[in-house]
Order: C-alpha cells, then sequence, then structure tokens
C-alpha cells in the first residue's frame, strides 16, 4: 500500500469532512485493507453524475488497496430516508426496491471494480430482527438527540407530521455499521448526521468507531442548483455519448452566484468529483484555470472528453466532440435524427401539446423543463424559434418537422391522430 501521506493527498482530494481525521489516520497507519462502506437506497432507478461521486471516491479506496462494501438499502428503502425532507418520503414496496437495485447496480459498476466490490443488502440482518432486537437498539438513542437534525427540527417546529418509523431510519443505517464493522462509511453532506449516528452506536456498543467521510453535492450543469433530472441540469450515466459531451460543455465557465466561485472552479470541480484522473493532474488543471494559463473552454473539453471515455470509450468520446463541432460550432443538425411516433387520442385537426411531446419524446425530463425551454427560447422547429408562449401548435406545423430542444437534442416527429 502506499504511505499514510500519500493515501490522504487521494483521499482528501473533493471530500466535504473527515470526522475524525486523526482516526483516519491511524486506521491507514494499521497498514491494512480497511472496510468501506457505502451504503444507498435504491429509490430511484437511474443515476446521473452526482449519484456517481460517492462512487468514484469508493473506487479511488478500491485502487489503493482497500476493500469496498456497496451496501445496497432494500430493507430501509420501504422506510425512505428522512434526510432533507419536509415531508414524509412514500415507502417503496419490495417489487419497486428489487427493480431499481438492479438497475442501480448495474450502472454503479460503471464506475466500481466490480470484481472488487462486496455487494450487500441490508435486509441481511435488519430482516431477522425481534421486536426485543430493536427495543435494545433504539434504547441507544434518544429523542432530544433525533430532533437535532435539521429537518427533523424544521418539521418538529413548524408543526408538520413526523413518523415514528423516521426515527428508525438512523438507527437501522447505524446498523449496518455494526453488522459490517465498518472501518469507514461515505455519504454526500446530507447524510451526516446518518453516519455521525453509526459512529455512536459502534462506540457505544464496545466496537472501533467509524470514520465518518462526506462528499460535496454536485452541482448541475447550470453551476448553481444540485444536479437533478427535475432541474433538467443533469449528466446521466446512461446518456448517449453525444448528449453528455454536450451538457459537459454546457457547464459555465464561471458560476452565476457572484464571489463564491473563482474563474473556471466550476469545470476543476467536475474534474476532481467525476473524473478519474489522478490528483496531482487534477490539481495542475485547478492551477492553471485559476492563474489563467489554462483556457476555459478547451480544458472544459478535455473534461468532457475524459467522461464520455468513462461511461463509453474513447472512440465515442472523438465521434461526440466531432459531432458537438458539426452541430454548435457550424450550426448544423445532426447527421441522423431520430422519428418519434406520437399519438394521442385527439381528432386530427386539433393541436398538439408541446410541452407533453417533448416529454414523450425524450427532448426533456419534464413539463415543467419543457415550459422553461419554450420560454427561453430554447425551442426550434426546422431552425426557426417557437413563439415562447406557444405551448399548443397545429399538427401540420411540426409533424414530419426537426423539433430541436437547446442546442443539441433533436427528434422528427410524426404525428398519429384517431381517425
Amino acid at each position: 500500500m502506499k504511505p499514510v501521506e500519500d493515501q490522504l493527498h487521494i483521499i482528501q482530494s473533493g471530500v466535504a469532512e473527515i470526522l475524525p481525521l486523526d482516526d483516519l489516520k491511524k486506521k491507514l497507519a494499521e497498514s491494512r485493507a480497511l472496510t468501506i462502506k457505502l451504503g444507498v437506497d435504491p429509490t430511484a432507478p437511474d443515476l446521473h453524475l452526482g449519484h456517481a461521486v460517492p462512487l468514484r471516491k469508493m473506487r479511488q479506496f478500491q485502487d489503493l488497496g482497500h476493500k469496498v462494501v456497496l451496501l445496497i438499502g432494500d430493507f430501509t428503502a420501504r422506510i425512505g430516508d428522512p434526510s432533507g425532507r419536509s415531508v414524509t418520503r412514500p415507502p417503496l414496496s419490495e417489487d419497486e426496491v428489487r427493480a431499481n437495485a438492479r438497475t442501480y447496480t448495474d450502472q454503479a459498476f460503471k464506475v466500481l471494480d466490480e470484481s472488487k466490490t462486496e455487494l450487500r443488502y441490508n435486509s441481511e440482518w435488519l430482516a431477522p430482527l425481534k421486536f426485543e432486537d430493536i427495543l435494545r437498539l433504539t434504547a441507544r438513542f434518544t429523542v432530544a438527540r433525533m430532533l437535532e437534525r435539521d429537518d427533523f427540527e424544521g418539521r418538529y417546529k413548524a408543526e408538520q407530521s413526523i413518523g415514528l418509523h423516521e426515527f428508525l431510519y438512523p438507527v437501522m443505517v447505524a446498523y449496518d455499521s455494526v453488522a459490517l464493522d465498518a472501518d469507514v462509511e461515505m455519504g454526500g453532506t446530507d447524510q451526516k448526521f446518518n453516519l455521525l449516528a453509526g459512529r455512536e452506536l459502534m462506540s457505544s456498543m464496545g466496537m472501533e468507531p467509524q470514520v465518518c467521510l462526506t462528499v460535496p453535492i454536485l452541482e448541475g450543469t447550470d453551476g448553481v442548483q444540485k444536479m437533478s433530472k427535475s432541474y433538467g441540469n443533469y449528466v446521466g450515466l446512461t446518456d448517449e455519448a453525444n448528449d453528455m459531451f454536450g451538457k459537459i460543455m454546457s457547464i459555465p465557465d464561471e458560476v452565476k452566484t457572484p464571489g463564491e466561485h473563482a474563474r473556471g472552479d466550476m469545470i476543476a470541480r467536475y474534474f476532481r468529483l467525476t473524473t478519474s484522473l489522478p490528483v496531482e493532474e487534477i490539481d495542475a488543471i485547478e492551477a492553471g484555470l485559476a492563474d489563467g494559463s489554462l483556457d476555459p473552454n478547451a480544458t472544459k473539453r478535455l473534461l468532457a472528453r475524459e467522461i464520455v471515455t468513462l461511461y463509453h470509450d474513447g472512440v465515442a468520446a472523438e465521434a461526440a466532440e466531432a459531432e458537438f463541432d458539426r452541430v454548435c460550432k457550424e450550426r448544423d443538425v445532426p447527421s441522423e435524427i431520430s422519428d418519434f411516433t406520437f399519438h394521442d387520442s385527439k381528432a386530427a385537426d386539433e393541436p398538439v401539446f408541446l410541452p407533453k411531446l417533448m416529454v414523450e419524446s425524450g427532448l426533456v425530463a419534464s413539463s415543467g423543463e419543457a415550459r422553461r425551454l419554450i420560454q427561453q427560447g430554447g425551442v426550434k422547429i426546422d431552425g426557426e424559434p417557437v413563439a415562447r408562449d406557444s405551448l399548443e401548435l397545429a399538427p401540420a406545423d411540426i409533424d414530419g418537422k426537426v423539433l430541436q430542444a437547446g442546442k443539441r437534442k433533436f427528434v422528427r416527429p410524426v404525428i398519429t391522430r384517431n381517425r
């Protein structure tokens, strides 16, 4: 294994907090493979680059020779993580959890080395617990401690309901760490309370407590909001290469909130949180962007190629860059545009509701995103912008024509109606 200081330089890159850092140093100094835990509840089937941030950090631990455990919260997902929630999360059925888990692991192994990953499910130890066991566990926590959580505290003060089962969620994920005898548990900054609960439970049970490591929440391609499908600022791990490249190129050179980030900061942040480049290379890129020796646009191209190569391959990255130049620099349309058959139950002469068509064709993730794009003048038909207040169009105005959303998404609708 690498010396402790070398490992720390890699581990600390792109990390929000390590609690406590001295404990991690002591564990690394033991020169053994540490057990690194990442627990994920498969509440949604599709992952984006924001979800991959902790997976990238796990991959670094793998490459350093440590034991990585990807824990699927198939039991805890039935309750739902209350972290950051202003209302109770609706429970998922066992079938929904199982289907999401399959998709999640397929996508997670685009980042993790599957051959070096231990895949576990927390139903292994949570489902067999008896009520007596649960009473013993809950006796180690207090209601006052639970109400220290920002989400619980806020809901309590606002006189909003908190389900008793929600208090059990951090108890269960803490017990996950006991069951796995974790040395380090990872999660987003919104998971800090849950991670610390695991550390406290291990300590109270006479075990060596885990170190808690949090990673930042990744901003989306707008550079402001967190990456989310609902904001339309996400880069999906299963996106086509051309879409992935174009979305990365839309990251701002400077973030829109003045004073929070310096020139090129968002580009450097994406390099650090979403790529597998050596930390030393990323340090040099960050320094070059800061002092002006690196051009942000050229560096962003390197970032886009790197990300497309990670999730596709180098050939796809080169082709995506060429297509990006053809469409965006030369103001041309793609060489291939797929047809999309749009059918609804309206009469043949009734207007087409454009947001619905855009969602069903995959141009946008939601009707809200479609409406925003139309109002911003970002939707075109055969190269002509759609009027900003036009949500409905005559079938003849769109049938068989090139519908464009933003700079890079194109489809040719074929309108079919009831006769």
